[in-house]
């Protein structure tokens, strides 16, 4: 129910004192059915009859301090989604639904011996129990049965009921951190860069201030985090580390915990089981974690500042990436959640990257900012060198066609052998999943092309050889499959696949390199091959430890990873997104290209990177190879300007969602016609469309896009907040609204 006010109740003597942020129990509706929500301001209502106003049932005892409150209500105005949305963001579902806890059977020894003599059985089990080592209790009565070679648990018992053994219940313990408690790592010797960014920083602990810290890969930006964060433990604050993806979440955890378990880490990601995520949600709320690390979420970490409990610094590492912005209602960016939140909380943020949006770069050269910059990485490693080869002339200099059939080059094939031979490894990238992303007729005059049937695009080819088609065919956008067809449906030729994902270059590597493949060192990662976050974090472990000579993937692999012994890396295509019908496709090339680049020459070898592309002449592969950001983003900036795109201008998108075409295309026009008449009062408004979206149609439903744009976010909110006065915006099944979108398709 979109309420943007919220809805009146009153509080029954017998619950007591509720609070601001509680999430409550109420009726709702002519029916009263049964309905939570959060209590989000407390006072009288001295113009509404009380005999209309209905109490709340019940407390949850589940609370979101007073500050989220009031930050979910910025969000709910300035992504413009229902306040209930906004805050329903706040807490994880496993904290939001009341679960009952576990509780586990062990058994311990009473203390007592034996006042008789046992029976034989009996008497071996309970000698079996006196030989087990010191601190093997308590223990769960199977685990018992096992430690003590027993058949079943009949000697137990047996044992229980001559007093010997108890049997007893408590609470299952949640396992947040498996292991002892780690060790505090040696000190690491700063350099004057890095210096200069923690005083920087740390000079403007207690108020806020934006900081961007712009460092080359494997510059040491993380060990700057630490720094200050020392600072800010030692001034009794507590902070946020946001990661983009979960896959980067362990690796952080494990740095932190290392030098902040003392002080108390929890953890905020997805990717814990509802128990876990649960109790870390707990132990920021109680107070007894003052460091949150996490993905997207964890911004909303529950640091109360009411309860003493102030937020010293929000830190955004790789904030340029795009996994920071949640695809559905509401679509906020975690990034600038983060630096809105340091506002109201009044400490520092700061923003990380190798290769910063355009949006932080420019606030940072604008002074709105402050920029710090590494420009080495620390103990005289250096940079890898950057071969970029042109598709086209290998494919025209390879007179055996053999370069036709293959995906991985001859200059890389050569690079990936020299580098096995000296015991190195290798990381190559793909963006693209699958085996072929184009499946058709060869028969150019039929013409026949394989498309999803609920989606404007073509249908991805993922082999299987344990189907009798050989694979399956599946839309990426839908995720609708179906087997692979062995004919053209209209000419009844064979059909024919093109284009390599990740799936087809697996197999050409284990046969360019078949004695790595058969010691099973050659791995492929992407969302087809890893099923869960553990068995990602398993193959990065054996990588790491040297198990894994080869690695393959999307790019996941492109996000902050450090391997001392990647020497080379290769980008099989640097134009997967350089095409894309989006404004934003050069930035990104040019951040995948620079970002998977600084995996190499971490160690003490230097390293190698070999970028593979039919465009080598392209801006943003050009400044990539030299990893020289500064003067790609000037050149794009300039770009933008010219187009009046942002980050010099703001934008927001509406796109309309219908089963009939006609449909989609009356609303949108519709929307635009209001926002028409609105640019009369606001002239600085600009209105695109209605026009279809890059994808026309996704899940059987046509998509037609009304774009808006502005110097300022402020006409764009105007603009917004009286089409959902209107009722033509609302952040429904229908109509999705998305202020300041980072992707167009």
């Amino acid at each position: 129910m979109d309420a943007p006010e919220g809805l009146t109740y009153s509080v029954p003597r017998d619950l007591g004192i509720v609070e601001l942020g509680e999430r409550v129990e109420a009726p709702l509706g002519r029916h009263d059915r049964r309905a939570t929500g959060y209590v989000i301001e407390l006072g009288v209502a001295a113009d509404i009859d009380p005999d209309k106003i209905k109490p709340i049932r019940r407390r949850t005892g589940m609370r979101l301090p007073p500050n989220l409150i009031e930050l979910a209500k910025w969000m709910s105005g300035y992504y413009c989604c229902p306040l209930g949305l906004a805050l329903s963001a706040m807490a994880p579902g496993a904290v939001k639904h009341e679960s009952r806890r576990r509780t586990v059977t062990l058994i311990r020894p009473t203390g007592k011996r034996p006042v008789e003599p046992l029976p034989a059985k009996t008497d071996e089990a309970w000698r079996a129990v006196l030989a087990l080592p010191a601190g093997s209790f308590p223990i769960e009565p199977t685990a018992l049965k096992d430690a003590i070679n027993a058949a079943n648990l009949g000697p137990i018992n047996r044992l229980i009921e001559r007093g010997l053994l108890e049997r007893y219940t408590e609470v299952k313990r949640t396992e947040l951190f498996p292991g002892p408690a780690p060790s505090k790592p040696a000190p690491v010797n700063l350099n004057a860069e890095q210096r200069d960014a923690v005083g920087g920083i740390t000079a403007t602990l207690g108020s806020f201030a934006a900081h961007l810290l712009f460092g080359v890969t494997g510059s040491g930006k993380t060990e700057v985090y630490l720094r200050v964060l020392e600072e800010v433990v030692a001034r009794g604050e507590c902070a946020i580390v946001l990661a983009p993806e979960i896959s980067l979440t362990p690796q952080l955890v494990s740095r932190f915990h290392e030098r902040f378990h003392a002080a108390g880490v929890a953890v905020i990601h997805s990717g814990l089981s509802p128990a876990v995520r649960r109790e870390h949600w707990m132990r920021i709320s109680r107070g007894e974690a003052r460091v949150a690390v996490g993905a997207r979420s964890a911004v909303f970490a529950p640091f109360d500042a009411a309860a003493g409990v102030k937020l010293g610094l929000i830190v955004v590492d790789e904030e340029h990436d795009g996994a920071y912005k949640q695809d559905d209602a509401p679509r906020h960016n975690a990034r600038d959640v983060a630096i809105r939140r340091a506002q109201m909380e009044g400490c520092p943020v700061v923003l990380g990257s190798a290769t910063p949006s355009l949006e932080s770069w420019r606030n940072a050269t604008l002074g709105r900012s402050r920029l710090h910059t590494l420009r080495s990485r620390p103990a005289g490693a250096r940079l890898p060198r950057v071969r970029v080869v042109d598709l086209a002339d290998e494919l025209r200099a390879d007179t055996s066609n053999s370069a036709r059939l293959s995906f991985v080059g001859p200059t890389l094939r050569e690079e990936i052998a020299r580098t096995l031979d000296a015991g190195g490894q290798v990381i190559l990238l793909l963006n693209r999943r699958g085996w072929a992303s184009y499946i058709c007729c060869p028969d150019h005059r039929c013409g026949w092309t394989l498309r999803c049937d609920q989606c404007d695009v073509t249908m991805v080819y993922h082999r299987d050889r344990a189907l009798p088609a050989g694979g399956v065919v599946r839309c990426h956008h839908c995720l609708s499959e179906q087997l692979l067809p062995g004919a053209c449906p209209v000419c009844g030729k064979r059909v024919t696949t093109f284009g390599a994902g990740t799936q087809r270059v697996e197999d050409e590597l284990a046969r360019l390199f078949p004695e790595i493949a058969l010691a099973g060192a050659i791995r492929r990662v992407d969302s087809d091959s890893m099923r869960g976050a553990g068995m990602y974090h398993d193959v990065l472990d054996a990588f790491r430890r040297g198990e894994i000579r080869i690695l393959l993937g999307t790019q996941m692999l492109a996000k902050g990873h450090d391997f001392p012994g990647v020497e080379l890396v290769g980008v099989l295509n640097a134009d997967t997104a350089i095409n894309l019908p989006d404004f934003r496709a050069a930035e990104r090339t040019f951040q995948l290209v620079a970002q998977v680049a600084g995996r190499a020459g971490r160690g003490e070898r230097p390293g190698r990177v070999v970028v593979q592309t039919f465009n080598p002449h392209h801006p943003a592969i050009v400044h990539a190879a030299n990893h020289d950001y500064e003067t790609f983003a000037a050149g794009e900036l300039r770009v933008r300007d010219r187009s009046g795109l942002p980050p010099i201008a703001r934008m927001a998108r509406i796109v309309v969602r219908n089963e009939q075409h006609e449909r989609a295309l009356r609303d949108a026009r519709r929307i635009a016609r209001e926002l028409e008449r609105i640019r009369e009062s606001s002239p600085t408004l600009r209105v695109h469309g209605p026009m279809p979206c890059a994808i026309s149609r996704i899940g059987d439903r046509y998509r037609i896009a009304v774009e808006m744009l502005a110097p300022s976010p402020a006409p764009i909110q105007a603009a917004l907040a009286a089409l959902r006065n209107a009722g033509l915006a609302k952040s429904d099944a229908a109509t999705a609204i998305d202020v300041d979108p980072i992707a167009l398709l």
